[in-house]
């Protein structure tokens, strides 16, 4: 017990390593990524019982309950679909040997140790995380509004007579457009891929 409270004090508990990109293959996370549709891995942190691998499209997490089983759980997080938030970084204390890197994927907190000699190519993965948060949030506010604006739209119809020998024309021809109105914007501000984003800040 008191050795359990030493190493998380000193931050010993579970350090995590950052993966050299030659090295991406040799991970349990290379065999989970989508190669055949393009995706790639730019980032990946491996400790004694977790990986997390960030790719393009998704954040992989293998996950070990202890570090002396080989079992492990595999989570994907798509990041269109789990939108990231709350980026921040713990940096190291006098005696740490650790730093944090926080974030919110989907509404779910994820906390990373890493070594804190890592500390300049986790700044590159903070600004990558920062970066796609800020592109999100744009896109859900654009997709919010023409959501808004395509009620407006079904207000003002519904208020309206069609026409009485064209009704089912009419009503067809309306909702067609809608659909592919509202289909458009959505394509347009949902970003599913961020390769160019993690190519601008990881430097290594």
């Amino acid at each position: 017990m008191f050795k359990k409270i030493a190493s998380d004090a000193l931050g010993l508990s579970d350090i995590g390593k950052i993966i050299k990109r030659e090295d991406f293959d040799k991970t349990l996370s290379d065999d989970y990524v989508l190669h055949e549709d393009g995706e790639k891995i730019h980032f990946l942190i491996k400790s004694k019982t977790d990986e997390y691998c960030f790719t393009n499209r998704a954040l992989i997490h293998l996950d070990g309950e202890k570090a002396a089983s080989s079992k492990r759980n595999l989570y994907r997080y798509e990041y269109y679909q789990n939108h990231i938030s709350n980026v921040s970084i713990e940096t190291a204390g006098t005696i740490d040997l650790d730093l944090e890197i926080k974030f919110t994927l989907g509404g779910k907190p994820v906390s990373v140790d890493i070594d804190k000699k890592e500390g300049e190519a986790i700044a590159d993965l903070y600004k990558s995380l920062l970066a796609i948060s800020h592109l999100q949030e744009e896109g859900k506010r654009k997709l919010d509004s023409a959501e808004k604006n395509l009620s407006i739209a079904k207000d003002l119809i519904n208020n309206n007579r069609f026409h009485d020998n064209d009704i089912s024309n009419e009503f067809k021809e309306t909702t067609n457009f809608a659909f592919e109105w509202f289909n458009q914007h959505y394509q347009n501000n949902t970003k599913k891929d961020f390769g160019d984003i993690f190519d601008r800040y990881i430097q290594n």
